[in-house]
């Protein structure tokens, strides 16, 4: 028999760095879901990632307390900080894009740099090939206050 889904959430956990403590501690006891073997399995799944990397993850949880997720990769935004090199700035220390996107430019990326990136997010985009996942990422960058040269 199948096992009866009771809900599913979305959490946004830096890879490799699952641990009990807020925000993922307390969104998962609430649900009644084991908090250190989430931790545990989590942190085996992206262990092979890069350490520290923002990972969406689609938390399913059942009525006998077991659960699956399905992790995503990381945003294009973290893509796009990364190879146009921001620095971290502000109160909590990350990179930031444009204040204004349009009319102020804070970083360059290559084309070549644009299509990496489309690649690696390729199963996450919706897009039919790689020239589409470009577009996307070619979004993303703009709405950034990033230039591509």
């Amino acid at each position: 028999m199948a096992k009866k889904k009771v809900g599913s959430m979305k959490l946004q956990i830096k890879a490799g760095q699952a641990n009990p403590s807020p925000p993922v501690g307390p969104a998962l006891g609430q649900r009644g879901i084991n908090i250190m073997e989430f931790c545990k399995a989590f942190n085996a799944k992206t262990q092979d990632m890069e350490q520290g990397a923002p990972c969406p993850t689609v938390i399913t949880y059942y009525q006998d307390k077991s659960f699956t997720m399905d992790i995503k990769t990381p945003p294009a935004s973290y893509y796009l900080k990364k190879a146009a090199g921001l620095k971290p700035v502000g109160k909590r220390n990350r990179p930031k894009g444009a204040t204004t996107p349009g009319r102020e430019t804070v970083a360059t990326v290559t084309a070549k740099q644009v299509r990496e990136i489309a690649e690696a997010k390729m199963k996450d985009l919706n897009a039919a090939d790689v020239e589409s996942a470009m577009k996307i990422i070619l979004g993303s960058a703009k709405s950034m206050g990033i230039e591509v040269k």
